[in-house]
């Protein structure tokens, strides 16, 4: 399938799209709102002229965060335009850069379908130097456009694993032309430079800059903010730990768990994080349903001495939730979703858990087991044992945390090659 056929096939199927947005809408009524910027049509007001930054989700948006901040350092005289795909990811960054402080210089819009006519339209209005695309959102159309315009397209903290390589592979003809148009590819390993090569990449284009979610810069005033709170609870010695990002067929497993520990620990507290904001109300029917006397993070109501379970259902506090435990599950691993950062707990100086689906998280999953610093379990007695494990052997729970931290701080630097390889791109683009 070339582009052309691909983009009979996307018009062929917009009814089929209409549908998924109502039925998504009907779940998350966000999703029935700026229906129009998803054709480049009723666009915000957008200053042209800079770089136009894309991160799908909630997930990219916070890992482009640091990024958009060192490219507004660099340079203040470019506006930032990011763009998204989904409501929840377009609140994380209005909320994070929404403020005063970045009025004028970070503007927001979805990105529209990948059609063309679409995406020459919305090209037109943001008329970006440099075009940059979160991990691994590939779209012809729009690649395509901005080849057309001579507008460098470089895809930041690019990964690939070997199953989606396989899945591109068999589209070659679609895929390969859109990779050799791709100006820069820095992607987080070796083996991704071979597989991106192998699909049809230009060799000289592709970079090892290793993975920016190992930047990252902790607040201290967060850890200060958890034991505040804790302490408020009467926290600091009841047993806290949270499962994070968990997805539907997940939450049963952890409350599961959650329930064996409470026969050794009974004043154990469970903070339940679900990925999506449409599934808060449904997971906090579960633990009710379950018998689980639980405390909604919404309510910022005070936690009981009986409460058994936080849920957390506010946006953009997961890493403050992180800080407010003992030691961390990250969701998306107990069913086969693929798992989620790994290194955000790490980096808070928690001992972290998963399951075994970490296909989204290979490499750093890797060196976190190889250092001691990721327990895995194959299901809920697995998970309970390990909690209960970590809180009896507070030792072992220390030697994991100092673990994680090192291998952050072993690969950190991702972020300043990044940033030398899009300068390269923006100094050629005459900016």
């Amino acid at each position: 399938m070339n582009r052309h056929l691909y983009t009979l096939l996307f018009h062929l199927g917009l009814p089929l799209v209409a549908v998924r947005l109502g039925y998504r809408a009907w779940r998350a009524p966000a999703y029935a709102r700026r229906i129009a910027e998803r054709f480049a049509y009723r666009l915000p007001p957008l200053q042209p002229g800079g770089i136009w930054l894309h991160a799908v989700s909630v997930g990219e948006s916070i890992a482009a965060a640091p990024l958009i901040r060192e490219l507004l350092a660099r340079y203040p005289d470019l506006p930032i335009t990011v763009t998204c795909m989904t409501p929840t990811g377009s609140e994380r960054i209005q909320a994070l850069f929404g403020g005063a402080d970045y009025r004028g210089r970070v503007q927001h819009c979805y990105l529209p379908y990948d059609l063309p006519w679409a995406a020459a339209r919305f090209l037109a209005r943001v008329q970006p130097k440099l075009a940059l695309i979160m991990e691994t959102e590939l779209w012809p159309n729009h690649i395509h456009q901005c080849a057309r315009r001579g507008i460098p397209v470089a895809l930041a903290n690019a990964r690939l694993s070997e199953r989606s390589a396989r899945g591109y592979a068999r589209f070659a003809r679609l895929t390969a032309p859109m990779l050799a148009e791709l100006s820069l590819i820095a992607v987080q390993t070796a083996a991704e430079a071979e597989r991106f090569r192998r699909l049809g990449a230009r060799a000289e284009c592709v970079e090892v800059t290793g993975s920016i979610k190992f930047d990252l810069h902790i607040d201290p005033e967060l850890a200060r903010r958890a034991a505040t709170l804790r302490a408020q609870w009467g926290g600091m010695a009841r047993p806290v730990w949270i499962a994070a990002s968990t997805h539907a067929g997940e939450d049963e497993l952890v409350l599961a768990a959650h329930r064996q520990l409470l026969e050794r620990w009974p004043d154990a507290l469970l903070i339940l994080v679900p990925r999506h904001p449409e599934r808060f109300a449904p997971v906090f029917e579960l633990c009710r349903r379950e018998g689980f006397a639980t405390r909604r993070r919404s309510a910022s109501e005070p936690l009981a001495a009986g409460d058994r379970v936080l849920l957390g259902d506010t946006m953009g506090e997961l890493l403050f939730l992180y800080a407010l435990a003992d030691l961390a599950f990250v969701g998306g691993s107990l069913v086969a979703n693929g798992g989620h950062n790994l290194l955000e707990p790490a980096a808070l100086g928690k001992p972290v858990l998963s399951g075994p689906h970490l296909f989204n998280f290979l490499e750093i999953a890797a060196q976190l087991r190889e250092a001691g610093a990721l327990g895995e379990v194959a299901d809920t007695q697995g998970l309970a044992q390990q909690v209960d494990r970590l809180w009896r052997e507070p030792a072992e729970a220390q030697r994991m945390r100092e673990a994680g931290l090192a291998v952050l701080q072993a690969n950190q630097g991702a972020l300043a090659r990044l940033l030398e390889g899009l300068g390269r791109l923006l100094r050629q683009s005459g900016s």
